[in-house]
């Protein structure tokens, strides 16, 4: 078999960049199991870090989930509408309304943080505030997901070619807008609830002691010194989110798949 040396080289490429991107994620991992961070695991391995993770940072976990699930729901009643709208509709200032939409995301987070903190002044030192923050900052990317999905899906024209054979809105809905979007709604929710996961900077500037989210708990952690704690709380927060990632690619290949 001939081997092309081109073929060879862009793969070896890859495997370096790879082994670049996941050794950190690899020793962060083992650490988490060693007595001490200068020990390898199976020389003193432990899983006192992990029992000190739950017990210690267990409200974060709830609150990084509460707030991800709510976010995640009121994006999705919020975004979708607004990504139809744009979409099937041409208004006046349509263009200005999309780069507003696109706003949130040329802030940085703590002058974000900043703006919602005086905004909604009523709210400070509630855990509602940090639901709201995360709201504003991932709204933007549960539109733009699913206006281009129906830009390309064609969605649009379905629609048109049902109400010319007298399909009301509801059944229009049902039967062409709704199983059309499906893919690309689910796989903005789940971006968006990976976003909320992760988010440190306006959580940092959000959060209150009794709603601390993952990202400041870890932060928490790691300033602490105790880099073993620290890496127990990343590996967690892996396993957290590991799999929401892997079902929005699933998703979307779905989406390709049925697309093509």
């Amino acid at each position: 078999m001939h081997l092309n040396p081109w073929r060879i080289l862009r793969l070896g490429w890859l495997g370096l960049v790879l082994l670049f991107l996941f050794t950190p994620v690899v020793v962060t991992v083992l650490g988490s199991f060693s007595e001490s961070w200068q020990q390898r695991p199976w020389e003193a391995f432990t899983l006192r870090w992990y029992a000190y993770v739950f017990e210690t940072y267990g409200p974060a976990f709830r609150v990084s989930l509460l707030v991800a699930l709510a976010t995640m729901l009121a994006t999705t009643l919020i975004g979708v509408p607004a990504a139809y709208a744009l979409v099937r509709y041409q208004f006046r200032g349509k263009s200005l309304v999309e780069d507003v939409l696109l706003l949130p995301l040329t802030l940085p987070g703590l002058a974000l943080g900043l703006a919602i903190v005086q905004t909604y002044a009523l709210l400070r030192g509630q855990w509602l505030l940090l639901l709201l923050g995360h709201i504003v900052f991932t709204l933007p990317y549960m539109v733009q997901i699913v206006a281009a999905s129906l830009r390309t899906s064609g969605i649009i024209g379905l629609e048109a070619a049902a109400a010319s054979l007298g399909a009301n809105w509801w059944q229009r809905f049902t039967l062409v807008i709704a199983p059309g979007m499906r893919n690309a709604t689910l796989s903005a929710a789940l971006a968006v609830a990976t976003l909320s996961l992760g988010e440190f900077n306006l959580s940092y500037f959000l959060y209150t002691p009794l709603a601390m989210p993952l990202p400041v708990g870890m932060y928490e952690a790691y300033a602490s010194l105790r880099i073993e704690i620290g890496s127990a709380f990343t590996s967690l927060f892996l396993a957290l989110i590991l799999p929401v990632l892997l079902l929005g690619q699933a998703l979307g290949r779905t989406k390709v798949s049925s697309g093509t």
